[in-house]
């Protein structure tokens, strides 16, 4: 099983470092869909796992220039509190419902319907609308919390929302949207597990799980750098509307199984 976890995060993870989707939106509802582990050990788990992936992502692509500074940290510094909160509302979530599956089921529909959105928005309507190119501190920042907000409550990392966002709220290209995406991730991810240290709320999981996926997460990252930087813009673009769809399936049959 562990071999079957290590493989899920590591194509997941480079899948997401090309995309800048971080990976978690593969890796929350595939293992959901495995059932190997509790829903709040997969939330936090992949949440760690996909932070190291951004991590490496970042890390390897701080001298490529794709990230306008500015606009990168007020976003990060949005993440931070969005993170902190998304994941707040996770643990509020659970405690008044009490059951994981019923937790799992709202996580798999939420995130079934931002990632159609997203989809319809990114394949049909982003060259049919106008797009902007936002540039005030507080607006910045508030977009950035609620990427971080969503991020964490998902225990996805930031998957297709934070795209979609920076597609039409900056006018980025699929490559910059991509880095930056990467780059508010890492900071969500390490808030909301900050959060999580700060107030006890951490599941339990096993340590061998914990190694595997964030190897994986690593390795994953890498990969998915060293590829995103010979694919074309177009081919990218590709890649994630295929990815789209293969999520909103797995998270449509995930909902369905939770509440059966």
């Amino acid at each position: 099983m562990e071999l079957l976890i290590f493989f899920v995060c590591l194509c997941a993870s480079a899948v997401g470092g090309i995309c800048g989707i971080g990976g978690g939106v593969i890796i929350k509802p595939v293992l959901d869909l495995l059932g190997v582990m509790s829903v709040s050990t997969i939330s936090f788990l992949s949440g760690l796992s996909v932070m190291s992936m951004s991590l490496v992502s970042v890390i390897r692509q701080r001298k490529s220039g794709l990230v306008d500074v500015r606009t990168g940290y007020l976003l990060a510094a949005g993440a931070v509190i969005g993170g902190a909160a998304g994941s707040a509302l996770f643990q509020t979530l659970k405690l008044a419902v009490g059951r994981d599956p019923l937790v799992g089921m709202v996580q798999a529909l939420l995130l079934a319907g931002v990632t159609f959105l997203t989809l319809m928005y990114s394949a049909f309507l982003r060259r049919r609308l106008p797009s902007y190119r936002v540039r005030s501190i507080p607006a910045c920042m508030l977009i950035g919390s609620v990427m971080g907000l969503l991020s964490a409550f998902l225990g996805i990392g930031g998957g297709p929302i934070n795209l979609g966002i920076l597609y039409f709220a900056f006018s980025m290209q699929a490559k910059q949207a991509a880095a930056t995406s990467l780059y508010i991730i890492l900071f969500s991810q390490l808030s909301s597990l900050l959060t999580s240290m700060a107030k006890g709320t951490i599941p339990e999981f096993r340590w061998h799980h914990l190694l595997v996926m964030t190897a994986a997460g690593i390795a994953g990252g890498a990969l998915g750098t060293r590829v995103n930087k010979r694919i074309s813009a177009a081919g990218t673009e590709h890649l994630f509307a295929g990815l789209l769809v293969v999520v909103i399936l797995i998270c449509f049959f995930n909902a369905w199984r939770f509440a059966g």
